[in-house]
């Protein structure tokens, strides 16, 4: 890959840009994913790199009287789009059950992680997924991108997978609890009907060909599989009951571990 003066693979790249955040902004970097459509498997040939990060400050930071920054803005350009979250930021949205977190969790790309990470989401984290906030967070997504970009004739392809993806998480959640793949293929091999097979496969053949902008018909067999999962789903997250998990304290004790941890390696 080719950015600015550097030619290589983008993993050792974005090693290098985690190595110069680390040191940059005194943190230590826990987790670093792919993150958009080259995690989910769809990528356009022009498709920049998402890199998301969740990170850890020194203990003294924490113990501020005056607020902290929870995030990063590293790097966005053409080729790079880098951003992460303080790792106390990532816990809280792990509580709500937040889905962009549980996609971070669980990417196909990950490009650097950590012993303390892995045991955090897979023995803590994880406990809190929740199927209405998923459910309500993937119905959303759909929607939102449906309305605003598959309603005219001539449509961008690529959108078409931003809203079919989550209708196809809103199934893999309804049937199996648990947090969907990140990956569009194992989705579509898990929960997508077999008359509906073909119909997409031609349309991802049709877009890995095209360039971000490029428009084309409307597919109207896909439009009404869209607009019946939306109102099904729509109904199924509205008249589910709330099964968040209340309670702080597994994530409270994860977290002054991995800090205390953190800390005395500085």
């Amino acid at each position: 890959m080719k950015y600015k003066d550097y030619e290589g693979p983008v993993k050792e790249l974005v090693l290098m840009k985690i190595k110069e955040i680390e040191e940059k902004e005194n943190v230590r970097v826990l987790h670093a994913v792919e993150s958009g459509s080259r995690a989910w498997g769809f990528a356009s040939p022009d498709s920049d790199y998402d890199v998301r990060f969740i990170y850890l400050r020194n203990m003294d930071d924490y113990l501020s009287l005056h607020d902290i920054k929870d995030f990063i803005n590293w790097e966005l350009n053409e080729v790079l789009d880098i951003n992460g979250w303080d790792l106390k930021k990532a816990l809280q949205h792990f509580h709500k059950s937040n889905a962009t977190l549980f996609e971070w969790a669980n990417s196909p790309v990950v490009y650097y992680s950590t012993d303390e990470w892995k045991g955090l989401y897979e023995n803590t984290a994880k406990q809190y997924f929740s199927v209405k906030a998923a459910l309500y967070h993937y119905y959303g997504t759909a929607n939102k991108n449906y309305n605003e970009y598959l309603l005219d004739d001539m449509v961008k392809y690529k959108k078409y997978f931003y809203v079919l993806r989550p209708i196809l998480a809103c199934k893999w959640i309804e049937q199996k609890k648990s947090p969907p793949p990140v990956l569009f293929d194992d989705l579509t091999r898990s929960v997508l009907e077999g008359d509906m097979e073909p119909v997409v496969a031609g349309l991802l053949r049709k877009k890995v060909k095209m360039q971000e902008t490029d428009k084309a018909p409307k597919i109207d067999i896909l439009n009404q599989y869209i607009e019946k999962n939306l109102e099904y789903f729509k109904t199924l997250a509205s008249e589910m009951q709330d099964d968040r998990k209340p309670g702080w304290e597994p994530l409270e004790t994860k977290f002054r571990e991995v800090l205390f941890y953190g800390y005395n390696r500085k």
